[in-house]
């Protein structure tokens, strides 16, 4: 039996009182810095609004934008769908990209590692590699998986997911049994340990205790920050927006004394880092130009809650729909045929008005190892790509549900560089306007993670975007 969520936050000191997001803006306007983003799936832009988020990381891109001074900047690496060692290519060839446009641009930046809030992902090599590439080997590590719209929390050093209100650790979710990135600790010093392969003990990782945070505020976290070890990895307890501004602030009082830092952490950070409220919705307008075509929803991920949202659009909704095989696609050598088939009869869905959904079969096919597992990811990603790369019919609007979905079908299926973050049209699912140069240029983009929302979520997100294309 878990504890109950409202029983053990009741437990909890009370939050510290003073709201401080206007005195963290204050502070990171006169530093004049971008937070520059290394996203490892396109769901971390969910707690963010009127940003841009790039799906390429040329060095001439990045410059270009940080010239423009935004207060965030999102690069997205999709490296959660790559082995470790094509994920720590990737981070240092972006860290070396930055440090030119850096350069280039004039601008300074602080770097976010921003991963999933159930603690996979490839930590801690993809945050070495950035910290190697930019000269901050030195840098501790700043680990805070506290997604407060999702409900994980981080409580005496354990981290929580909370299901049917009810406080679980992630290590007993089936978060921890992914084939990729499994882990067997909810201690996040453990955790450590267990993910550095005891090259860091958990007795020599610090932590950021929740009663420093609401008894002692910032200048106590500053203090335990000021003490930490260069090169070391200081977990985060937090288990509301305050607490995350109460670190926030501390963390700016200790770079005051040369202190340098690396966030691995959640969504729910990003914005408080800048000053800026979490989770602002995105209501959506009347359509400028309204479309009599139909829409688009693609379905990836497997999750099991995935499943009951899709079961429970298309039991609700009447929908066109095609479901890929995945154990056939898997078998085959040549899927090209199939692709142009699928993509056919998608346009003449949509051109007369019928919303599509495409989904893969709903049993998930795993390799005898991690690496044939990202493998048969790959595979049915690609073949999701070919159709919509396919396509030439612009659907109504999109919805994409999975990380790796999401991703692939956006910097590949769309061919876009560059997309406008609108906000989350629920919590944790935000959308996105494609730029200009995008296969569908100007399309809203709904980016929905796998595990996020109650069943009714995805029934609703459409309904909503659905809502302001009529009338």
């Amino acid at each position: 039996m878990y504890p109950s969520v409202n029983q053990k936050l009741a437990q909890l000191p009370p939050d510290y009182p003073t709201d401080m997001l206007p005195a963290i803006r204050d502070a990171f306007e006169k530093r004049q810095q971008t937070i520059v983003v290394l996203d490892d799936d396109p769901t971390g832009t969910q707690t963010c609004y009127d940003v841009i988020v790039l799906t390429s990381w040329r060095a001439e891109l990045i410059a270009e934008e940080l010239r423009k001074k935004p207060a965030i900047l999102y690069i997205l690496t999709n490296s959660r769908s790559l082995p470790e060692s094509g994920a720590v290519a990737m981070a240092q060839e972006i860290g070396q990209n930055l440090k030119q446009a850096v350069r280039e641009s004039g601008r300074d930046i602080v770097v976010i590692s921003r991963s999933d809030s159930t603690l996979r992902g490839h930590f801690p090599a993809e945050v070495d590699a950035v910290a190697q590439s930019l000269g901050m080997t030195n840098a501790i590590t700043v680990l805070i998986p506290a997604f407060i719209e999702g409900g994980r929390y981080t409580i005496d050093d354990v981290h929580y997911l909370v299901e049917n209100q009810q406080l679980v650790p992630v290590s007993n979710t089936q978060f921890a049994q992914d084939v990729v990135f499994g882990y067997t600790h909810s201690n996040l010093k453990q955790w450590v340990e267990e993910k550095t392969n005891g090259r860091i003990q958990a007795s020599d990782v610090h932590a950021i205790s929740l009663d420093e945070i609401r008894t002692g505020g910032p200048e106590a976290v500053s203090e335990a920050l000021i003490h930490c070890a260069d090169g070391n990895v200081c977990i985060v307890n937090a288990a509301s927006y305050r607490d995350l501004e109460v670190v926030v602030m501390g963390l700016l009082l200790a770079e005051t004394t040369g202190k340098q830092f690396l966030y691995r952490t959640s969504a729910t950070f990003v914005p408080i880092r800048a000053g800026l409220a979490s989770s602002k919705p995105f209501i959506p307008a009347k359509a400028t130009h309204p479309s009599a075509n139909g829409y688009l929803v693609i379905v990836g991920s497997h999750v099991p809650k995935t499943t009951q949202q899709l079961s429970r659009l298309l039991e609700r909704e009447t929908y066109k729909t095609i479901e890929v095989d995945v154990a056939a696609l898997l078998t085959r050598s040549d899927s090209s045929l199939q692709v142009n088939e699928i993509s056919q009869q998608t346009d003449q869905w949509l051109v007369a008005g019928e919303n599509v959904v495409l989904y893969t079969s709903r049993q998930q096919r795993v390799g005898a190892n991690s690496l044939e597992s990202l493998t048969i990811h790959s595979v049915v990603s690609d073949f999701l790509v070919d159709i919509l790369q396919n396509l030439s019919i612009r659907p109504k609007f999109m919805v994409a549900k999975g990380g790796i979905t999401s991703s692939d079908m956006a910097s590949k299926g769309l061919a876009a560089e560059k997309a406008l973050v609108l906000g989350p049209i629920i919590p944790g699912v935000p959308v996105w306007q494609m730029a200009e140069g995008s296969k569908f240029p100007g399309i809203r983009y709904v980016v929905f993670p796998g595990n996020v929302g109650d069943e009714a979520a995805l029934e609703t997100v459409c309904q909503l975007m659905d809502a302001s294309y009529s009338g």
